[in-house]
């Protein structure tokens, strides 16, 4: 289950340092138009995410195939619900606005089964690592 770890942690760290940097953006530039993007970036992206790693450093889930399905749901999500979220905010003109919809509303459904993927699996007993 490192291998899942180290993956969420390293996508957490990355949307930490963008969350980061959108906060930097916002202060200095007295903006807070993007309040909402920054908000999910580094709960969902960021703390979500880190959790979920520490959580399979911590347990080893007997369901590797749920453990997988969550893993890489959450990833997904985390980035579509995000990243559709500031496409819908900021209408970039090269994609029609239905597409920036889906993309957004994919996301956070996938996101949201990641979410559902990680309950089971927490009442599934997996065993404490050594």
């Amino acid at each position: 289950m490192n291998k899942y770890s180290n993956l969420l942690l390293k996508v957490a760290a990355v949307f930490g340092l963008i969350g980061a940097v959108l906060g930097g953006h916002m202060a200095g530039s007295g903006s807070y138009a993007v309040r909402p993007i920054h908000a999910h970036i580094l709960v969902v992206g960021w703390l979500t995410l880190f959790a979920w790693a520490v959580y399979y450093r911590v347990f080893q889930p007997k369901n590797r195939i749920l453990a997988g399905l969550h893993v890489y749901s959450a990833v997904i999500g985390a980035v579509g619900l995000t990243g559709g979220m500031a496409l819908y905010n900021f209408r970039p003109g090269f994609l029609p606005a239905a597409v920036e919809t889906v993309f957004y509303i994919a996301g956070g459904a996938i996101l949201l089964l990641s979410f559902v993927f990680f309950c089971l699996l927490t009442f599934t007993h997996g065993k404490k690592e050594d």
